[in-house]
């Protein structure tokens, strides 16, 4: 299992600066025409120059000039979409170990905050809940059920002494990859870009569904290519 909450992407004022550092090469930033408005192309003008008649609500919103050249550079390469690199993304993750283990692979511009195994592993006790077990067999799930159980008769004794590193090791040692760790992740559009390119057919079903969380992003055809989105 894979869930993805609390999104936050880049800021008005973060992708006015973005636009106008991926014009810098050429110099036409003149030919930019993003600015405050509404997704109303019929009022798309007379927002961006007096936003107070447009009564469907204020916010940046990418012109076609700009929209084009972002997808004409994407399209070129990574090379030549610096500007991608610059475009973040936060979310809170919550995905299996054996899952986080393949996320690392993108450890460049990435940056993440992750609920720790090593200092709060024996915080509580260890449910069935805690783990993704949707593949699962009857016969593995009560293997599993049985793991736990001994699990937490180990965090039992670590509860009573918490000097014991025998057991604080045996925990760590014997936590099944598909524990459920949460983490707080900043990523950007060009990290992004080469997971959905490598990932999007995945035999992980995390993968497949990440991919897919990828696809519902603002201007993900930047990301997959696809203009048709």
């Amino acid at each position: 299992m894979i869930k993805l909450e609390n999104v936050v992407l880049a800021s008005s004022e973060q992708m006015a600066f973005v636009i106008e550092g991926m014009r810098n090469p050429m110099n036409s930033w003149n030919k930019s025409d993003s600015g405050y408005g509404c997704e109303d192309k019929l009022c798309w003008k007379a927002c961006k120059f007096s936003p107070e008649w447009c009564g469907n609500g204020q916010k940046y919103v990418l012109g076609e000039s700009d929209h084009s050249l972002m997808q004409r550079l994407s399209d070129a390469g990574t090379e030549h979409r610096k500007y991608m690199r610059m475009m973040p993304v936060y979310a809170r993750i919550t995905a299996p170990l054996y899952w986080w283990k393949e996320f690392d692979t993108y450890k460049v511009g990435t940056v993440a905050n992750s609920c720790s195994t090593m200092h709060k592993i024996a915080e509580k006790e260890f449910t069935l809940e805690d783990f993704s077990t949707e593949h699962l067999s009857k016969v593995s799930l009560e293997y599993l059920k049985s793991s736990i159980n001994h699990l937490n008769f180990i965090r039992e004794i670590y509860s009573i002494d918490k000097t014991n590193k025998g057991a604080w090791w045996q925990m760590i040692q014997l936590l099944p990859s598909s524990y459920n760790q949460t983490r707080n992740v900043m990523m950007n559009y060009e990290v992004l870009a080469n997971i959905h390119k490598s990932r999007k057919n995945h035999k992980l079903d995390e993968w497949r569904e990440f991919c897919k969380w990828i696809e519902t992003l603002p201007y993900s055809e930047l990301i997959t290519g696809d203009v048709t989105n």
